[in-house]
């Protein structure tokens, strides 16, 4: 049981409370997800971020096969951090923290995923080719989609 772990960081020029309204939104997550994975919020984005929300997603992450995706804000602390885990979805495991700081300038956003793929052996092989590589493709786009929204730090 291989749990991978997945750590970005970016800075932006703006004000922890501008970061927080935007980044605490579910549905600004489209806005910063590929046009390619076909990313719909279904439900449960309707108010502000809270614990126990939970936001049901239609996704297509791989070979156009589309995906119900289920997550659960389990933690939040306004303007630090929150933490959103996945209930059903493509993986065994998702722990994605989101931490925001301000720092001389602006703020600096912190990733920290936790995740396991399903299938034993063969999700592990497939990891290195397929899961990694994707990840980082989505985290690239976000991170220049947000330099596009706000500017560079």
């Amino acid at each position: 049981m291989k749990i991978y772990t997945l750590q970005a960081k970016q800075n932006l020029p703006i004000s922890k409370e501008e970061a927080w309204r935007f980044l605490s939104d579910p549905k600004n997550l489209k806005i910063i997800t590929p046009d390619y994975m076909g990313f719909n919020i279904q439900s449960g984005a309707d108010r502000p971020m809270f614990a126990g929300q939970i936001i049901e997603y239609l996704v297509t992450p791989i070979l156009g096969i589309k995906t119900k995706w289920v997550t659960e804000i389990t933690h939040v602390v306004d303007k630090e951090y929150f933490v959103d885990e996945q209930r059903f979805g493509p993986y065994a495991l998702w722990h994605h923290k989101h931490f925001i700081k301000e720092i001389d300038g602006g703020i600096e956003m912190e990733d920290l995923l936790h995740y396991k793929l399903p299938f034993g052996f063969l999700g592990q092989l497939a990891h290195p080719f397929l899961v990694k590589p994707k990840l980082d493709e989505i985290f690239e786009y976000r991170k220049n989609k947000l330099v596009e929204l706000f500017g560079p730090l």
